[in-house]
């Protein structure tokens, strides 16, 4: 494949610039994402589309609703009536009957409350299980590239506190709005048809109260959003911290570290304190105006009652009415608030989610079965950011069942290559491929299933030991793990555990030593059987005898695979079948150890560099491991 035709085949030349301006994966990006909430109506209905299956049981909910709504308005009418009617006349009988009526109608509106509320919050939390499972599941398609730009706590900000801000007005605020809507208009319906000059007169304020809201609730949902998103960094330096307590404990940086949460912390009261004082700026106005609105009520209607011109009944029906007018109205200038604090969060959610995968299969995409394991590399070009190239020009090939090291500095692009052959970032030209297939042609999920690898810091979950084997092919018997472990020489340790194979290891293995942990690593590939293997200096860290153990396990798990072995010490690859020398993203020299060393070239300055550097003792181990990494 040509380098124009991979052009088009890849879609594009480079890849987007990385944010930290610092190539290479594991960049973390400092400073909040502050945006102002972009698209307020569009949010709204693709969150209200979450709901679409549970459109009947909304249909049942929005009944209830509009039962309990009515009902509540019924009770100030029949409030006046019993004034008016039997109060005056001092009908008792009458009386009893109309407080019996209003006890069995608020109590109707209860139940009918009662039983929307159940029904509501079985909706959200089901469309919420759901919302959150498609976000987790979008968030697996994304490629390293993503991960690299978002740090990992401002990611999980957006999968619990943005997702809960949308379940608190999914389970609780749409049908209090819903319900305070319907109560404006039905107390307005009843205003006006009890007395005309008495309704106007309540609906002074109105014009006041709706510009209100429209006035302050615009800033806060600026001010939430940015809320939000400093939450999400305070998250990420949180987790960025338990990650890393042991070297900041190790370094005595607890201060440093105090000054920094502290720096983040305080951005966080400063913007919290802003987005609240615009929340907390509306009950109080929608207050004042109530009581203003009473205050006027009070004034004509009791000038209306001198006058002849309305009745005692009527003015209580009316102040009850106000009361219930103005309730609805404080209530939604709290529910706008905390609407703006679900969109802020709804808006951040359907950003990840409208994040496009970088590296997706074809639709013609290839299967891929059996395999060989010749993999060849012609003239590949990457930068992790662009016009910074990290491989330059790279051409090589790897025949079936032949260990490759790979040697050179750090920095010098080693590890790139292994996340490119892995196909964790998509190249920018030339192509990869295995038995001659364009690993681009090829389902992701079946290229990984064929690779098999060996980092020098494992990751274990924290499960037992048996399924953190078992992650290496889920479908494996209990046997089949044992026997892996068997042939990584990890049984042994494994049996001394207090519960065996079925002890629960701690976050990222902490119970383990670093060789136990590198054996389990191994125990995992061996049990995924791959094609091919990569080993990223898997036994740098560890003691002479857990190398002697590593090393015999990786030779059996190498046997008949094409390897890649990334390695430091030079003198423990010296009998792989070819050694590339990579420096500055390029090949050097290429070769044998013995042919690398007779050139006295780049790898012969290394290899006598670290030979000068090495004690007697110590490079007699090293040439008794033939393929250490």
């Amino acid at each position: 494949m040509t380098k124009q035709q991979s052009k088009q085949h890849n879609g594009k030349g480079g890849d987007a610039s990385h944010p930290s301006g610092i190539p290479g994966p594991g960049s973390r990006m400092r400073g909040p994402r502050i945006e102002k909430a972009r698209d307020v109506r569009g949010t709204l209905r693709r969150l209200l589309a979450t709901l679409n299956p549970y459109r009947w049981v909304l249909v049942g909910v929005f009944a209830l609703v509009i039962v309990s709504t009515v009902l509540g308005l019924i009770g100030p009418y029949l409030m006046g009536i019993a004034i008016d009617q039997f109060m005056a006349n001092g009908d008792l009988l009458g009386l009893r009957g109309v407080v019996l009526s209003m006890l069995a109608v608020y109590l109707g509106a209860w139940l009918a409350m009662f039983g929307q509320s159940m029904m509501m919050a079985q909706v959200s939390q089901e469309s919420m299980r759901i919302l959150r499972r498609d976000l987790f599941e979008h968030l697996q398609t994304l490629s390293l590239r993503f991960f690299d730009r978002h740090p990992h706590g401002e990611l999980m900000s957006r999968l619990t506190n943005d997702l809960d801000a949308i379940s608190r007005v999914l389970s609780q605020n749409v049908t209090e709005l819903f319900s305070g809507m319907l109560t404006l208009v039905g107390i307005l319906v009843m205003m006006f048809a009890i007395n005309f000059w008495l309704a106007l007169a309540s609906m002074l304020v109105f014009p006041l109260m709706m510009g209100l809201v429209g006035v302050l609730g615009k800033r806060t949902r600026t001010h939430f959003r940015d809320y939000q998103a400093r939450i999400g960094q305070l998250n990420g330096q949180l987790e960025e911290m338990f990650s890393g307590q042991r070297v900041i404990m190790a370094f005595g940086r607890e201060a440093s570290v105090l000054d920094e949460f502290d720096t983040i912390n305080a951005g966080v009261r400063r913007v919290g304190i802003r987005a609240n004082i615009y929340a907390t700026l509306i009950p109080p106005l929608m207050g004042i105006l109530s009581n203003a609105n009473i205050a006027i009520l009070a004034g004509l209607g009791g000038w209306m009652v001198i006058q002849g011109w309305a009745t005692v009944g009527v003015i209580a029906t009316f102040y009850a009415y106000s009361r219930r007018f103005a309730a609805p109205l404080r209530h939604l200038g709290n529910l706008y608030n905390q609407l703006q604090s679900a969109i802020a969060g709804a808006e951040r959610v359907f950003e990840v989610m409208d994040t496009e995968a970088e590296l997706t299969d074809e639709d013609d995409a290839l299967a891929l079965d059996a395999v060989a394991g010749r993999v060849a590399f012609d003239h590949v070009d990457f930068g992790y950011v662009s016009d910074v190239p990290v491989i330059k020009d790279m051409s090589f090939v790897a025949e079936p069942g032949r260990t490759i090291a790979l040697v050179g500095p750090t920095g010098a692009g080693k590890t790139t290559m292994i996340n490119l052959l892995t196909r964790f970032y998509d190249i920018d030209d030339g192509a990869i491929t295995i038995d001659g297939h364009d690993i681009r042609t090829l389902k992701k999920a079946d290229l990984r299933r064929k690779l098999g690898i060996v980092l020098q810091d494992t990751f274990l979950f924290s499960e037992s030991v048996m399924e953190n084997v078992r992650y290496g092919r889920l479908d494996a018997s209990d046997e089949e793990v044992v026997a892996a472990a068997r042939l990584a020489n990890a049984e042994q340790f494994i049996r001394r555990l207090p519960q065996g194979y079925h002890t629960e290891l701690s976050e990222r293995g902490g119970n383990l030593s670093l060789g136990q942990r590198q054996l389990l690593a191994i125990a995992r590939a061996v049990l995924a059987n791959p094609a091919i293997l990569v080993l990223d200096e898997a036994t740098s860290s560890v003691d002479t005898r857990t190398e002697a153990q590593i090393q015999e396990a990786l030779l059996r798990l190498m046997a008949g695979r094409t390897s890649f072995v990334i390695a430091h010490r030079l003198s423990t690859i010296r009998d792989a079948d070819r050694i590339l020398v990579i420096n500055e993203g390029e090949i050097v020299e290429r070769g044998t150890h013995d042919e690398l060393l007779a050139q006295k070239g780049f790898y012969y300055n290394l290899y006598m560099s670290q030979f000068r550097a090495q004690e007697p003792a110590q490079v007699g181990r090293e040439e008794r491991c033939p393929i250490a990494v």
